[in-house]
């Protein structure tokens, strides 16, 4: 079964489907509201994110740190943005993005 990345309005979507129509439907069931924009099948049956093109470098796993900030914070988001901030050195948008991006994920 191929894989395809179906983007959407605010979403970007991989799945398996057995065609563009099915993938679609995919797209359509999860977000009804917002149009597909994309359609892409993927080359190969696996997908695969860079992480140096997203700028993870280095020993520590952003996701452990955020996810240790947060519970440091008991949640508190303006909170474990501020310690994320001084336990990583980062900005103050790489440090939200890393918590929020853990807060969605469900720490």
């Amino acid at each position: 079964m191929p894989l395809f990345e179906v983007e959407t309005e605010s979403h970007i979507i991989i799945t398996w489907a057995d065609d563009q129509d099915a993938a679609t439907a995919v797209a359509n069931d999860a977000y009804p509201d917002e149009r597909v924009l994309r359609l892409t099948q993927r080359p190969r049956d696996c997908w695969v994110i860079s992480k140096n093109v997203l700028g993870i470098s280095g020993k520590s796993d952003p996701c452990d740190v955020a996810r240790d900030c947060l519970a440091k914070s008991s949640g508190d988001k303006v909170h474990a943005i501020r310690l994320y901030m001084q336990e990583t050195g980062t900005d103050l948008e790489s440090a939200r993005k890393a918590v929020e991006s853990n807060m969605v994920m469900g720490w």
